[in-house]
Order: C-alpha cells, then structure tokens, then sequence
C-alpha cells in the first residue's frame, strides 16, 4: 500500500505538523531544519519529543538524517498506556504535553504518562494552565472521566526536577462543539507557587494581583501553593497563574513567572494585566488554546462544529493551513459584527478512534 508523503521545511510548527501526521496515519518528510543555522539540525527537546512519540505510539518509524537537518516519520498506531519520560531542561513539561494532549484520546490504551523536568517556564504552557485550563476545553467534546494532570512536583528553572502525571481516558468519537456565547466574567481563580524562595513572595504576587482584580467582581480566590523540600524541585523560582471563567464556561488565562531581579508584586501585576488583556480580546477560547480547540473541531462527529473566538494566531494560521493539506478540512470564519471576534466552522471529518480495545 503506497503511502501519502508530506513534505514540509523548517523546524517551526513541528509539533502540530507531527500530531497531523500520527492522527491521519500519513509519512511525513521535513527538511531543511535549521540548515542555515551555525547550530544546525534538530534540537535536544525536539528529538526528546520525537523519542516521546515512539513511546506513546505503536510501530512508529522515526529516520533523523546524520546531520539532523531532515526527518521522516512513519506513524505507527496510538497505543497509549502507562509512559513515563524525562523531558530535557531545554524546555518545559508543557512542550510535550500540548502534542500528547491532543493524541491521547484516540489511544488504544487510557494514558498514564510520568513527565519530568520543568514545570513552569516564561515559554510554554505550565502545569498549571494545563490542569486548570487545556483540560477543561477537553471536556467540551465529551472527553470527561478520569481526565487529569496531577503536579506531583514543582521544578523551576534552569534545573527543573518536577514531575507531573497525565491521566487520559479514551474515547470513540468526539461531540460536535457550538460555543458561540461568551457569557460574562462570573469568578476569577488564580494558583501562586514560591519554591526554594522566601513563602511570601506567593502572598505578595496574590496582594499585588488583587489590587487590580477586586475592582471588577467580588468571586475572586487565589491560592497559595508552597512546595517543601524534595517537592519543591531544584531550583528557586515563583509564579502566579490566573484565570478568568466565564457563565457560559469560557475560560481565559494568563500567567507570569519568576524573573531575575523582578519582584514577586511586579510578576503579580504582569500576569492581572495579561489576564485583563486576554478578557478583553473576548471570544470563547483564547489565544493559547485556539489550535487545540480547531484540531478537536476537525476531528469531531459529521456535522458543523462552531466556536467564537479572537483573531487567529500566525501558529493557528500554518495550523489551519496544516490542517487542510492533512484532512482536507478547510474552516469558514466570518467576522461577527460590532467586534474584533470571529465565527470559526467546519465540518467534522467524524474521526472515529479505531485503535481503542474494544470492551
């Protein structure tokens, strides 16, 4: 049986271009990574990636050239089970498990994947967006029980030493998505965390955060997580992750982390402003979660997914594009009227998860 080959150049949008791959079962080719770069090839968290998803998968095939500068991958099936992997210092925790996220459903086995490194870093998603945050958006498609990411460990940079453990149930099919109505701010939820630092500086990001918050609703509660000890991870650091959720379950969110020679009040007001921000933009889903969100659309049962949100990111924008040389999806989005927001549909490709065991 001949095979689709993909071809792509260049190391961005990596990751969604192999979860694409995997999820259509199509051989991918990309070339061309970081050629011109005096550092050329791939780096150490891309191929820490790639190792990942020989482990999630079943039969996956991964050549990397001498020089690192192209790959080909043959997608083997989604086995899922119990995993665990160390994740270099080079990126967080969150880098790896955005891509895993969106394949763990359609598994073989639920998912219990062990993740070890950095929790949280000013880069990508941390551990706690993607508890409180990636995986409720989980749950508007039907993917409920036994969802969950437990922190374990805290590990800031630069020498991480968290450990997080990602549980995923499997399902057969997703449920179409119609989540068109923002709603209104009703509670404001946020997570300090201060480790191997003074346990004050978590209580001086929330003062500094509240100071700005309690001028707009009253249900606001931001809690002070403290690690001690082993739990604490190996380096100093602190951060202050906040949400906003709505009355119709939108969720928006920000965060600031731990700089050199910035204090803890001024990460505080850093993430209250981003969060303020991102409430502002509007829409149903924000800017963080727009590709999981379109991804799940695409992949849901034959009918008209629809989702409000804000204008697409240049990552949702070669996503789209992605989208369509892999599924032959195409999305209509249309401006709403009287704000900056869209309307975003497709019609579901009706992804069924062949790969489950059945019962």
């Amino acid at each position: 049986m001949a095979h689709t080959l993909v071809n792509f150049s260049g190391h961005q949008h990596l990751r969604h271009r192999l979860v694409l791959a995997i999820l259509t079962g199509k051989h991918i080719r990309i070339d061309k990574i970081r050629s011109e770069d005096k550092n050329p090839g791939l780096r150490d968290f891309e191929i820490s990636l790639l190792r990942l998803l020989e482990k999630i998968t079943n039969g996956t095939i991964i050549e990397i050239s001498v020089t690192g500068t192209s790959i080909l991958l043959k997608p083997g099936i989604i086995f899922g089970g119990a995993l665990q992997h160390d994740c270099p210092k080079s990126r967080s925790i969150g880098y790896f498990l955005e891509p895993i996220i969106m394949l763990a459903p359609f598994a073989k086995r639920p998912v219990q994947l062990t993740l070890k490194g950095i929790t949280t870093d000013d880069h990508d998603l941390s551990a706690d967006l993607l508890r409180t945050v990636t995986l409720p958006h989980l749950q508007l498609f039907g993917i409920s029980n036994g969802l969950e990411l437990r922190i374990k460990k805290r590990g800031a940079p630069p020498e991480g030493g968290g450990e997080v453990q990602f549980l995923c149930p499997i399902v057969k099919q997703l449920k179409t998505l119609n989540f068109v109505d923002p709603g209104k701010v009703k509670r404001i939820r946020g997570i300090a965390h201060a480790v191997r630092v003074n346990p004050q500086f978590s209580n001086r990001m929330i003062e500094a955060s509240r100071s700005i918050l309690n001028r707009y609703i009253p249900d606001i509660y931001l809690y002070s997580d403290v690690y001690k000890g082993d739990e604490s991870g190996k380096s100093p650091g602190y951060a202050l992750s906040l949400l906003a959720e709505s009355t119709t379950s939108v969720i928006h969110c920000a965060e600031a982390v731990s700089e050199p020679g910035v204090a803890p009040e001024d990460i505080g007001l850093k993430a209250t402003r981003q969060l303020l921000a991102e409430v502002n933009k509007g829409g149903c889903v924000d800017r963080k979660h727009q590709t999981l969100v379109l991804m799940f659309m695409v992949l849901g049962s034959e009918d008209v997914g629809r989702c409000r949100m804000g204008e697409p990111t240049p990552r949702t924008i070669q996503f789209l594009r992605d989208v369509q040389t892999f599924f032959g999806t195409s999305f209509k989005i249309v401006a709403l009227p009287g704000c900056s927001q869209l309307l975003y549909s497709c019609y579901g490709t009706g992804y069924v998860n062949a790969n489950r065991t059945l019962a």
